[in-house]
């Protein structure tokens, strides 16, 4: 039976250290604020709010929601964000995506200043990622899996890491930031030529496709560390991850589940990007 690397203790300890931060923040009379921005009631939007409220409160960071209706028209978005570009008193902003398709995402993204931006979603902030400047803030998903990765103790230097999935959200930006702590890495995807074989050489291996338990027991090997960032339902309308867990854990060394893993951790992550935010700002 593999070892079950669960997010809350990553995230426990991660909250601990911030809300010492936010501590000394507020003797100083600042108080980190971020700015949460949704269209319309998607249910995982929903949900990964909920929890990034509960968890700011834990850590002493103020939430000013800002919520539109998903008919709101592109120019009614763009208000809103020169809005928190322009106040001071925010620090960092969480736009969900995707947008209504009458929204232009790109220019959305692109109009949200670089310096609050804590979730990774302007193209500076991922050119700083891709350059290994340490300015800007990767992708918060991304980082949550480097975090469950140095907390469970894993020195990644010389290991073999391949990524499955190849979005920007967490793919390509994970990549950079496996090779930025010296792992050898090889970003896959749903149409890598045998995919299993290149899952089974990996010491390494985040799942991050979005589809429900494509990695299945071909793809595993004895003594991996494997990290499920997958969020799909399945047909009985069980929450699962890319990962075949009951597979997963009768093969490798250790496996985060889903949910309670990387998920668990990707809040606190967004937390630690607004306390910076709001450093810097001084």
């Amino acid at each position: 039976m593999a070892e079950h690397w669960k997010g809350a203790p990553v995230a426990q300890a991660l909250t601990e250290r911030l809300a010492a931060r936010a501590d000394q923040l507020k003797v100083q009379g600042i108080v980190p604020t971020l700015a949460i921005v949704r269209v319309g009631e998607r249910p995982e939007d929903l949900s990964y709010e909920r929890g990034a409220l509960k968890r700011c409160e834990k850590v002493g960071i103020r939430v000013r929601q800002f919520t539109l209706p998903k008919e709101s028209s592109h120019e009614d978005l763009l208000a809103v964000i020169r809005q928190i570009n322009g106040d001071r008193e925010i620090h960092g902003c969480l736009l969900f995506r995707p947008l209504p398709p009458q929204m232009d995402e790109e220019a959305i993204c692109a109009a949200l200043d670089p310096a609050k931006d804590v979730d990774g979603i302007t193209a500076g902030s991922l050119a700083s990622v891709f350059a290994g400047s340490g300015a800007g803030y990767p992708p918060c998903t991304a980082q949550a899996c480097m975090e469950i990765l140095n907390y469970y103790g894993c020195d990644l230097t010389g290991k073999r890491a391949v990524v499955v999935g190849r979005s920007l959200v967490v793919g390509k930006p994970l990549a950079m930031l496996l090779l930025g702590q010296n792992a050898t890495v090889t970003l896959c995807h749903t149409r890598t030529a045998d995919l299993a074989a290149e899952c089974r050489r990996a010491e390494v291996l985040i799942a991050a496709a979005g589809r429900a338990n494509m990695i299945g027991r071909d793809h595993l090997s004895p003594g991996q560390l494997v990290l499920d960032v997958g969020i799909n339902v399945d047909e009985e309308g069980n929450l699962v991850g890319d990962v075949d867990f009951a597979a997963a854990d009768a093969i490798v060394g250790a496996v985060t589940p889903v949910p309670g893993g990387v998920g668990a951790v990707t809040t606190s992550v967004l937390a630690a990007h607004v306390l910076q935010a709001a450093e810097q700002a001084r």
